[in-house]
This record gives structure tokens, C-alpha cells and sequence, in this order.
């Protein structure tokens, strides 16, 4: 239930008796940053990758077409969350996660240069603070985004992890950009809502100790993996609508992630 002070706070907001703006007033251009998911969708190498199986398909004795598909997944895989109970025992389910964290204006950090050099890249606190020093402080509440430019690899496994391996083997194998513990713990100290990657995990493919995973998910921060089309994005003045499957008590699940560009066609 909306309260008297949040009244107030939208109306303060709007400079008149009428209410505040929508940032999704006005003219603008939506961008998918989801890859489809298919049986071509690349799955941790120890994960069940995805099956999609018809139950019915065709013209009916009643004559109208009908179709019906069951489908099997993991959690992660394809574009997916990561909810913070995935690395915290007493994390937040993604069921539970508030709507704040998942809806909001968004900033992106393009370190595509650095991970097209280096395939093990580790995005650093200097690959941040350099973004602030030209478009100022990343926002309490913001929803960040990192391009790698990796998400060009989809869907060879080989090229976009580094191996196409399976099972045990292939996890030790991985190699891509990710988060550095260092950038994961400075985020935290921003009060970030959530953060994204074009990636197959927020830490990187060698990581052993998934760090960065363990330091945002403690403090309940979720994070959105396998993401595409950030290069369509500029580094700030996004906003993003990122709603996961709801599952009860989930570690995480299938994402269908979007941003809104305003003033765009």
C-alpha cells in the first residue's frame, strides 16, 4: 500500500500538483540483453543442458491447430539469474527477491577491449573508478551491467567458455572475463541493487572460489549472467526491467532481461 510520504516524495518529484514522471514516458527503443533458450543454449559444463519436448503439435480432430511443450532446465543456464541464496546460506530465494533490485536505471562499464586481450580478464576497481572519472559516481540503487563483448561467441561453447568439455573437466577448464573480488567488494560499498555480465558467471572461468559470487550474495546483491546486445547500450541513462521465472525457494533461474533506451527509435 502506497503511504502518505511516498505521495509526497512523487509529488515533490513531479514540481506540480500532478504526479511524477514514468521513465518510460516519451519515445524510446527496448533492447533484448536475452539469448534465447534452446538446445543450443550454453550450459555450465556440469549442468543438464536445456530439452524442450512436445506433448502436442498439429491439427486437431475439431479441426483448430493446437501445440503443448514441456520443457526440463537447470537453474543456470542460458540467460538466467543468480539469486544471493545461490552463494549465501541465508540468501534471498528468487522467489524473494524485492522488485528493487530487478527493475531501475542501470549503468554499463565497457571492458571489451581489456577481454578481447586477455580471455582470463578480471574487471578491477581501476576499470570503475576510470567509468566514474568520465560519467560521474555510480548511483546508490543502480543496476550494473559489464560487457566483455563475449556474448559475439553465442552459442559455441568452445569459443564463449573457453572449452567445449562436459562434466568435471570442462569446469576446470573455463576461461573468460569476469568480476575481481577487489570490483565485487567496491560495488557492495556502493549499495548497488544488482549486477550483470555477458558472461557465464560474474566471476571469471579460472575463478576455483567464486569470490565475487560469495561477496555480492552476502550482502544480497543478485546477479543476471549470459546477457547480450550491451554494446547497444550507452553507459548511462538505461533503464532495465529484469524478471525472473518466480521459482519457491530457488537458487535461480531462466531470465527475460530488457532495457529501455528514452528518446530513442
Amino acid at each position: 500500500m502506497t503511504t502518505r510520504s511516498t505521495i509526497l516524495a512523487l509529488l515533490l518529484a513531479s514540481g506540480s500538483s500532478g504526479w511524477a514522471a514514468s521513465p518510460l514516458d516519451g519515445e524510446g527503443t527496448w533492447i533484448d540483453l536475452t539469448h534465447d533458450l534452446s538446445s543450443e543454449s550454453v550450459f555450465w559444463p556440469t549442468a543438464k543442458p536445456f530439452e524442450l519436448t512436445v506433448d502436442a503439435e498439429g491439427m486437431t480432430e475439431q479441426g483448430y491447430y493446437y501445440s503443448a511443450y514441456s520443457f526440463c532446465t537447470a537453474e543456470h543456464g542460458g540467460t538466467h539469474i543468480d539469486a544471493p541464496v545461490h552463494f549465501a546460506e541465508r540468501g534471498t530465494t528468487v522467489n524473494e527477491i524485492p522488485l528493487s533490485r530487478l527493475i531501475g536505471s542501470a549503468v554499463v562499464v565497457d571492458v571489451s577491449s581489456e577481454s578481447r586481450a586477455d580471455r582470463d580478464y578480471r574487471i578491477t576497481v581501476a576499470d570503475l573508478t576510470r567509468w566514474e572519472a568520465t560519467h560521474g559516481p555510480i548511483p546508490q540503487g543502480a543496476i550494473v551491467l559489464l560487457r566483455t563483448g563475449y556474448d559475439r561467441f553465442w552459442p559455441d561453447a568452445e569459443q564463449y567458455l573457453g572449452t567445449a568439455e562436459r562434466g568435471s573437466s570442462g569446469a576446470a577448464n573455463l576461461h573468460f572475463p569476469g568480476l575481481h573480488a577487489d570490483a565485487a567488494a567496491w560495488l557492495v560499498e556502493r549499495r548497488i541493487a544488482s549486477v550483470g555480465i555477458d558472461t557465464a558467471s560474474i566471476d571469471p572461468g579460472q575463478s576455483a572460489r567464486f569470490e565475487s559470487h560469495v561477496t555480492l550474495m552476502q550482502a544480497d546483491i543478485p546477479a543476471f549472467e549470459n546477457l547480450t546486445n550491451l554494446e547497444d547500450l550507452p553507459p548511462t541513462g538505461v533503464f532495465v526491467v529484469a524478471l525472473p521465472v518466480k521459482i519457491r525457494g530457488g537458487s535461480g533461474g531462466p531470465l527475460r532481461i530488457v532495457a529501455w533506451l528514452p528518446g530513442r527509435r
